[in-house]
């Protein structure tokens, strides 16, 4: 059987909507790993935000990687080894400060184990927050207090200007970042040529796998990048409908334990695929 690397976005794809791994997926990845196939977790989130997902799949015992903010991170579980990492350059931070404040943004950025916020939290950076079960630090001067390694910012918008605030983004910054939505309202703030399929690449380099070996799945924005770059590109049923033009197969949603029918499917029966 051909080694595969099972690479799963975390939110709306490995997690249902009620931010809960099912039983039934944890023994469908169980069963893969059991197999001699890799996982990689591949997510816009902080590291620390993705610990919960990586104990319950028991990554640090069979072994995998936590692709964390968007692929700038790379850590493996078993030594807790960062083994990839690109940052920001500081000096794009008072710029991404002024711009956020005069379009009434929210803006973050990331610290140890927090989140740290250039203003009152709005719903968005709250949310952020929960779903990675971090704390939120409001700082009086952002710009004087982020003069450490950043490996993304994040700017919040409502979904219904975002687009616009976007391409604004991408203009100004384009020759020092790469700019792009995660969700509707989180515009990602990343390294220049980061996103998931470049970071996923120089994995698989290091894994002396290809990108034939490769399954990526996702549903936001942020995945499109690896699910073209894979050799089988996965969307959620749940996924926007740009991620699923961008897709090879269209699976089930993460209600509906669509990730279960890509590993039967494409790893544990791909003869039958």
């Amino acid at each position: 059987m051909q080694e595969k690397v099972l690479v799963l976005d975390i939110d709306g794809t490995l997690t249902n909507s009620k931010k809960e791994i099912t039983e039934a997926t944890k023994q469908g990845i169980w069963n893969i790993l059991q197999h001699g196939h890799k996982v990689i977790l591949a997510s816009g989130r902080p590291t620390p935000g993705m610990r919960k997902c990586e104990e319950e799949l028991e990554l640090k015992k069979y072994g995998g990687y936590l692709l964390s903010f968007n692929g700038a991170r790379i850590v493996e579980c078993k030594t807790g080894e960062v083994v990839y990492q690109r940052t920001l350059p500081l000096s794009i931070v008072p710029g991404l400060y002024e711009f956020a404040k005069a379009n009434g943004c929210g803006l973050i950025t990331y610290q140890g184990e927090g989140v740290i916020s250039a203003f009152e939290p709005d719903k968005y950076v709250q949310l952020e927050a929960r779903i990675n079960g971090i704390p939120i630090k409001v700082v009086d001067n952002f710009v004087e207090y982020v003069k450490f390694d950043i490996n993304k910012c994040l700017m919040t918008a409502p979904e219904e200007i975002a687009p616009e605030l976007e391409k604004q983004l991408q203009e100004k910054y384009s020759d020092v970042a790469s700019i792009y939505r995660s969700e509707p309202f989180f515009i990602e703030i990343m390294p220049k040529d980061v996103n998931k399929a470049t970071s996923l690449d120089h994995m698989l380099e290091g894994m002396g796998l290809t990108r034939e070996n490769a399954i990526c799945c996702g549903d936001g924005y942020n995945d499109i990048s690896m699910i073209e770059y894979a050799g089988t590109g996965v969307a959620m049923g749940n996924a926007q409908p740009a991620v699923k033009e961008a897709a090879d197969y269209i699976t089930g949603t993460n209600d509906e334990d669509g990730l279960v029918e890509v590993i039967d499917k494409f790893i544990m029966k791909p003869e039958q695929a």
